[in-house]
């Protein structure tokens, strides 16, 4: 029996959260529909409840309808490999341009993402005060983070 994921997030939808489910999981490599359950209507409208995995993380939404929203206080870190899975999810879950700063984007549901380079802890923690203050006045103005730039920054390039 395979063990049971102790905690996992949950996504609070108005109404989409078998669309979101599915588009995540069209989105990642690695992930799938685990379970898709519809509630016995009730005065709010139909409940969906979807189970999906994520590149092996699993989550739990509902469409349950609109008593609450996305705010940027809770986000998901995608920490990515090279230049091109940054590219490859930014151009997937970046829906809101004008919510894109330093690397953090808006999917079309309204969840917070942040897109990051797997060097960049090692880039932060390894730097000196000024090759730190460097890569910061590079990255704090970027929206899509670019891993080129940030290297250079830290290597003072």
């Amino acid at each position: 029996m395979p063990q049971i994921q102790k905690i996992r997030p949950f996504l609070w939808f108005d109404s989409q959260a078998r669309e979101a489910a599915h588009f995540y999981c069209s989105v990642f490599p690695n992930s799938r529909i685990l379970r898709e359950v519809v509630l016995p209507s009730t005065p709010s409208g139909k409940v969906e409840i979807i189970d999906f995995e994520l590149a092996g993380l699993r989550f739990q939404s509902m469409s349950a309808g609109p008593l609450y929203r996305f705010t940027e206080a809770i986000s998901f870190v995608v920490t990515c490999d090279s230049q091109q899975e940054i590219d490859h999810f930014w151009s997937h879950l970046s829906a809101h341009p004008t919510a894109e700063a330093c690397g953090w984007c808006k999917d079309p549901f309204g969840v917070s993402w942040q897109i990051v380079p797997a060097v960049l802890p090692d880039l932060m923690s390894n730097a000196s005060p000024d090759a730190l203050a460097r890569l910061m006045q590079v990255m704090l103005p970027m929206k899509k983070l670019e891993i080129a730039p940030l290297q250079n920054a830290a290597r003072n390039v």
